[in-house]
């Protein structure tokens, strides 16, 4: 087995440790965020560090790089608190990915890709048209992250569009039915199965008794 230190980590070379860590955490959500412009102009770009913050209200987060250079997912939604979250799926894998690329303020990656935009309920920001899971988010509140200038973004689930064939009784989405991706490190993709559902656990009645 390879083993790292922080020093291994401090002295070894930029891209190398980028995918170490990246990758070391474990498998990542895959989402694309939509936003638009008080110009017009949508926005379309890969996250995946989406994750659930709470179910009452209904809050998810992610992460934003440093704004020292333009951002314009996170500028697009300070500007008009509104942005969508879409699953990546198997047949967009590509296109997707691509939208990671840095594009001028004024460029659509909905123009460079095969991605379409997709509008529901007079909603602002574009969904991206066949993505399984979609949600309307409006920003609640961020938090700077000082250790490396980094933003943690808040936001509230407005709408949440989920296929019928996906939704069980219970609430659970299947995500495997709609081949939904996830992420390991910076540029790997999978597309799950599910395996098993296990019941809610709770403590074993011979180890209850020793709490008296």
């Amino acid at each position: 087995m390879t083993e790292f230190s922080s020093d291994d980590l401090d002295q070894m070379h930029h891209l190398y440790r980028i995918n170490l860590i990246n990758s070391c955490s474990g498998y990542k959500s895959a989402n694309l965020i939509g936003t638009k412009s008080h110009d017009g102009i949508s926005n379309v770009a890969v996250f995946s560090s989406i994750t659930h913050l709470g179910s009452n209200p209904a809050l998810l987060g992610f992460f934003l790089r440093p704004t020292t250079v333009m951002r314009n997912t996170y500028h697009n939604i300070k500007s008009t608190g509104k942005y969508t979250i879409n699953h990546i799926h198997d047949e967009i894998l590509d296109d997707a990915h691509h939208t990671s690329a840095k594009y001028a303020e004024h460029i659509s990656e909905f123009d460079a890709t095969k991605l379409n935009e997709d509008y529901k309920d007079g909603f602002l920001a574009p969904f991206v048209k066949g993505c399984p899971i979609q949600l309307a988010m409006s920003y609640v509140e961020e938090y700077p992250i000082k250790v490396n200038n980094t933003i943690l973004l808040i936001g509230k689930i407005d709408k949440l569009y989920v296929p019928d064939e996906l939704l069980e009784k219970d609430g659970f989405i299947n995500l495997s039915k709609g081949k939904v991706a996830t992420i390991n490190g910076l540029d790997g993709y999978a597309v799950p199965q599910l395996k098993t559902r296990l019941e809610y656990q709770r403590p074993k009645p011979q180890f209850e008794k020793n709490n008296d």
